[in-house]
Parts: structure tokens; C-alpha cells; sequence
């Protein structure tokens, strides 16, 4: 399978809160033997081997939500390798599209990132020995009852595909469905949580991968139908790379040593669930069925909340369990604990989200929504709740600024922020709208920060 995307630099003004994408907190599996010089193997003699990774693509690399640190197959598998190569590790976040070309650039010694072996790729990189043979499958949602198989969803024109741009899993959508019932997506995350949410019917996807999702989602999606295509996963590096011979021979012996199979069994079954997140939820008194003395008795109303599912860690869409989670969902549960009410949380765009509200199709809304005068003139504001500062959110290996006159002087950088926001208003004031990227929502915002 896999995939292309962007690189560059933006700054982000977001709210000074942590942002953690989804993922587990996993000890290494296994234990791996001798070093090179008992086991024959090359010595690399303590080389530090930089290896792209993109940190996207559950379950061989995410970021741990418990930890927020990489993890996955590729780590582990990279850990075992160095460990009987005598070698160092160093993995470089980078964006899946123009990856392939940055490794054929000598920019990485290394990329690990579910790449599917192809002629086309093999002409400007060198491939590792295949270390996973995949089967491209189905990833549908747990209730879907309209279709089984391939065939079922090429004869109906409203089942809606996705998958992510610039994979071989998207040629393979292509050419089974056709293009123009397509939906692509920037990463596998995106797609799923629009087959979740509903947006697309279908995720076309390596088996490995859905296996990581229905491992962590068994409630909620599930994968059908027969292989739509058999592929090989391999590693890639620059053409005539020394290390192709020493990670096939590092390879062939972790696959001998059971190492491969540990990690497989750690990963792409039902065990990868279990330690996935370990996130608490919170819980409340079931048994409160009406307003405690003093407090205002609501005798069950519902209230409708409009809520963007997009804004970490207020409000987003868990990879965990595939529902909607979050600050605002634990406060206004809370709070209709006290007011015996009902909280029916509606999934609606942050632009437009006030003027909805102002308009009388909400309750209420719950977005990490500013206090502002303008704003006051058409709806109502509860109490503040949280008290927070505007700050540049950048890449951690950021050196060129540290402070805002610098980002002021230098009108090289961009600046990037959600579209309708008083951050947008904040980084227009210090920064000038010419220099802005927006986006619109924050994830895709940071997304971009990421892959540059």
C-alpha cells in the first residue's frame, strides 16, 4: 500500500494545550540475540540510521495517546533490526507524500512506513526483502448489512469509497470502482473517521491495517469481502544503499527467531487492543435521576449541543472506540447530572456554528468557543470556564525563531491557523493576512505543521 503527501513550514496559533494524536503505549515485544560479532551478522559499528516515518498509519506507526510518543510495528521492528545490526535508530517524522523521492534524495538512510513493493518505486529506491505479505481488503462499519462483496458494491452507484491519495490501495479502489465514486484522504485516520461518521461507505485498505483498526474498534467496523489485491511491504532506501543486505540478513534472522511472529501477534491481533489506549474514562453517578436541592430542575429536557468533533482535546472522534469524545462531552454530561437534562451533542461545522446557534437550530454550542463583544451581540455566553493564552505551536526541531518578533521580521514563514477563529484574528493582528494559511479545521491545521 501507500501513499503521497506535502512538506514546507507553517506556525500554528493555537490554544497553549498539549495536542496528542491517537495510539498506545506498548513495551517492546521481544527479546532479540547476540550481537553482530557472536551471530555473524554485520556490524555496523554503532551507525546512527535516520529512517522517515509518518506516524499515521495504525497499527506500524501513531502517535500514543497514554504517552504521547511514537510507537508501532516499525518501531519495534526497527529496535530488533539495530539491535543485531549493532546500529542506532533515529526516526524522522515526515509526511507520507514525498517520502519515497526524499529517501531516493539521500535525504533518510531508511523509510518504514507500510510501502508496497512496486516496479515504478523500485526504479529511483532500493527495496528491502518483503517482510509482510498484505491483502488489500473492505473496511466497512460494524452494522453495514447492504453488501459482502466486490461485486455488490460495484453494482451499486451510492456506496461512496475512501481511502487515502496517492496509495496503491487508492489504484486499486480505481480500479475496481472508478474514480468518480472516490473520496480520498490526506491519511488512513481521515478516511476512517469519515467511514465512522458515516461520509463514505467503504475504506479501501491493507488487511494489516484494518486489522489494527477493527482491533481497537471490534464495535464498530469490520472487514468483508474477498482480497481485492496481494502485496508485499518492504523498507526502502537510496539506490546501492550498504544497508539493503545487512537489514535482509537482519530480517531473515528475526523471522527465524520468532521475532517477526512475536511482533505480528502483538499488532494485527487482538492483543494490539488491549494495549492500545489506556485512557480513563470518566464516570458519573447513574443513579442521580433528578437535579440535587438548590440547583435548577430541567425534569429531563433535552438539550441539543453543537459540537465540531475536531478540536483536540476539547471535542474530536476517538480512534479507539470510534465515538465521539472529549472535554465538552465529560462537562455537559456532567452538568445534566446536576440539571436532570438530557445532552443530545449534534455534530455541526465550526463555520456557521454561532449563527446556528443565534438562529435557534441549537440549544447551546460547545467549541472551545472565545468570549468576545461581537459575538455577544447575537447569542448568549455561558460564565468562562477556562481561562487560556494564544501561543505558536511549531515543529520541535524548530531553530530558525523563538520568539514572535522574530516570526514578525522573517517574512519567509508562514503561518497557519483554523479559518473563522480568534485565532485567525490574533495571528492577522501580529503577522498580516498575506502571510496566512488557513484551514478548515485545527487538525488539518497541525497536519500541516507536521508534514511541513
Amino acid at each position: 500500500m501507500r501513499k503521497f503527501r506535502f512538506l514546507g513550514m507553517v506556525i500554528l496559533l493555537v490554544f497553549t494545550l498539549a495536542l496528542v494524536a491517537c495510539g498506545g503505549d506498548e513495551e517492546p515485544a521481544t527479546e532479540v540475540p547476540a550481537p553482530p560479532a557472536e551471530s555473524g551478522l554485520p556490524d555496523l559499528e554503532g551507525r546512527e540510521v535516520t529512517i522517515a516515518i509518518e506516524n499515521q498509519y495504525l497499527p506500524f506507526n501513531y502517535i500514543s495517546m497514554a504517552t504521547g510518543e511514537p510507537a508501532g510495528w516499525d518501531y519495534d521492528a526497527w529496535e530488533a533490526i539495530c539491535e543485531l545490526l549493532n546500529c542506532k535508530p533515529v526516526f524522522v517524522e515526515a509526511g507520507w507524500e514525498g517520502m519515497i523521492q526524499a529517501v531516493a534524495d539521500g535525504q533518510y538512510d531508511a523509510a518504514a512506513d507500510g510501502i508496497t513493493i512496486t516496479d515504478e518505486r523500485a526504479e529511483i529506491v532500493d527495496f528491502s526483502d518483503g517482510y509482510i505479505s498484505i491483502e488489500q481488503r473492505m473496511l466497512v462499519r460494524f452494522d453495514e448489512d447492504r453488501f459482502e462483496s466486490i461485486e455488490e458494491v460495484q453494482n451499486n452507484d451510492e456506496i461512496v469509497i475512501g481511502t487515502q491519495t496517492g496509495t496503491t490501495n487508492f489504484e486499486t479502489a480505481k480500479a475496481f470502482f472508478g474514480e468518480d465514486r472516490i473520496q480520498t484522504y490526506d491519511t488512513f485516520p481521515f478516511a476512517v473517521q469519515a467511514l465512522v461518521s458515516g461520509d463514505v461507505d467503504v475504506v479501501v485498505i491493507d488487511e494489516t491495517a484494518g486489522q489494527g483498526y477493527t482491533g481497537v474498534n471490534a464495535d464498530e467496523l469490520k472487514l468483508v469481502g474477498e482480497s481485492m489485491s496481494s502485496d508485499n511491504l518492504g523498507f526502502i532506501y537510496p539506490k546501492g544503499s550498504d544497508l539493503v543486505d545487512a537489514v535482509n540478513q537482519a530480517l531473515a534472522e528475526l523471522k527465524a527467531n520468532g521475532t517477526m511472529q512475536a511482533l505480528g501477534e502483538k499488532y494485527f491481533t487482538d492483543a494490539f487492543a488491549v494495549t492500545y489506549d489506556d485512557i480513563e474514562e470518566i464516570t458519573y453517578d447513574e443513579e442521580t435521576s433528578a437535579a440535587p436541592d438548590g440547583l435548577p430542575d430541567l425534569e429531563g429536557r433535552e438539550v441539543t449541543i453543537a459540537i465540531e468533533n475536531q478540536y483536540l482535546p476539547f471535542n474530536y472522534i476517538s480512534m479507539v472506540t470510534g465515538e465521539p469524545a472529549g472535554w465538552d462531552y465529560d462537562a455537559w454530561e456532567a452538568i445534566c447530572e446536576l440539571l436532570n437534562c438530557v445532552p443530545v451533542f449534534v455534530e455541526a461545522g465550526w463555520e456557521g456554528m454561532i449563527q446556528a446557534v443565534a438562529d435557534g437550530q441549537y440549544d447551546a454550542a460547545a467549541d472551545g468557543i472565545t468570549i468576545t463583544e461581537e459575538r455577544a451581540e447575537i447569542v448568549d455566553f455561558s460564565d468562562g470556564y477556562i481561562s487560556i493564552e494564544q501561543r505558536m505551536l511549531v515543529r520541535f526541531d524548530e531553530d530558525r525563531f523563538d520568539s514572535i518578533e522574530e516570526v514578525q521580521d522573517n517574512d519567509e514563514l508562514v503561518i497557519g491557523t483554523q479559518t473563522g477563529t480568534t485565532n485567525f484574528e490574533t495571528a492577522k493582528a501580529f503577522f498580516g493576512e498575506d502571510r496566512i494559511q488557513t484551514y478548515d479545521t485545527f487538525p488539518f491545521a497541525v497536519q500541516a505543521l507536521v508534514s511541513g
